[in-house]
């Protein structure tokens, strides 16, 4: 803007005369003055149209729009970062001197002056839009990561305190009678207890990269996936309840997002059977990969039920699952079987996750 603006003053004061070096200080006024833009906007607008005036004033033969320029500039810093009012007040301002842009150029004159100021102020409110959405996007991210941490630590913590409320009642029901069978239940107690403290820590690492510090890779153990199907089965087994794991089609190599989804779907179904299956004492686990989808299907045994009354609906269990499914593009059912039972079915659409 300085080498513009002052080109323009030096064509425009051939006949040497005091005026011009009046004229370029007050040019490296206006340009030192834009420092200071987003601290005190107004202010420096001011400055800069007071002294873009006073320019014009001792060389006419400068265009207004060009003697304005800085102030047009801060208009533009003014309209994308002030207030609404203030960008408002500014814009009027500055097309006041608009009668002197006519007198001096006619109407050819006022129209490239007024579309000059228009457009400093509407490519601010641009700016502002655009300032805004990224703004929007960034809280909207926050708010999804903060969800997925819920769902992760839900998924993690509720499966297991339900096996181990359940162990540890059992274990106290054949304390006395039955101490070797206690026994059994408390170390399967310890660990799941384990098994939860370890996935947590994995949880922890991928939330926070920095603690990726605390060990070598090696000693991680794996992440949940369908390949630790078997794993999760067993922990619902411990308790008492017949667990039947089905597989049709290959599952490894699946994209991440989708193995992990269907390892937490079929999680989420197990804990509610346990917790709100009245009287289910089998479920069966059905896994099957064609290449283009995975379909995960868990079916009990328990009485017929609503929704609702197995904790899923007013809860975070089956909203979880479904959000799950969406996330990676796919659809989740759920609900009470004809003839007794309760059924969870989702399909996870392989080639959108890749």
């Amino acid at each position: 803007m300085l080498a513009v603006l002052g080109t323009a003053v030096l064509v425009a004061g051939a006949e040497r005369g005091p005026r011009l070096p009046v004229a370029v200080t007050l040019v490296l006024v206006q340009v030192c003055a834009l420092r200071w833009q987003v601290r005190a906007p107004v202010l420096v607008l001011a400055a800069n149209a007071a002294a873009g005036l006073v320019v014009w004033a001792l060389l006419p033969a400068v265009s207004l729009t060009g003697a304005l320029l800085a102030a047009q500039v801060g208009l533009c810093v003014l309209s994308a970062t002030g207030s609404r009012r203030a960008s408002l007040w500014a814009l009027a301002a500055m097309c006041l001197p608009a009668p002197l842009a006519f007198g001096a150029g006619g109407g050819p004159g006022l129209t490239v002056y007024l579309l000059a100021v228009v457009l400093a102020w509407t490519g601010g409110q641009w700016r502002r839009a655009l300032q805004a959405r990224a703004r929007a996007e960034a809280r909207r991210a926050v708010v999804e990561e903060r969800a997925r941490i819920a769902r992760e630590v839900h998924d993690v913590v509720a499966h297991t305190l339900s096996v181990m409320v359940i162990q540890a009642g059992a274990a106290d029901d054949v304390f006395t009678e039955r101490p070797d069978q206690a026994r059994q239940a408390l170390r399967a107690i310890e660990t799941g207890a384990r098994e939860a403290l370890d996935e947590l820590r994995l949880l922890l690492r991928a939330f926070r990269p920095d603690m990726e510090a605390d060990g070598p890779e090696g000693q991680r153990g794996p992440g949940p996936s369908l390949a630790r199907l078997d794993e999760l089965a067993d922990t619902l087994r411990a308790t008492g309840m017949a667990v039947r794991v089905h597989r049709e089609g290959e599952t490894v190599g699946l994209p991440a997002a989708v193995d992990l989804a269907a390892y937490r779907i079929v999680q989420e179904a197990l804990t509610n059977t346990l917790r709100h299956a009245t009287g289910a004492d089998e479920v069966s686990v059905r896994v099957t990969a064609d290449g283009a989808s995975v379909k995960v299907t868990v079916i009990d045994n328990g009485r017929t039920v609503q929704v609702g009354s197995r904790g899923m609906g007013a809860g975070r269990g089956l909203v979880g699952m479904k959000e799950r499914a969406r996330l990676v593009g796919g659809s989740l059912h759920a609900g009470a079987l004809p003839g007794g039972g309760f059924e969870v079915a989702a399909r996870l659409p392989v080639e959108r996750a890749s």
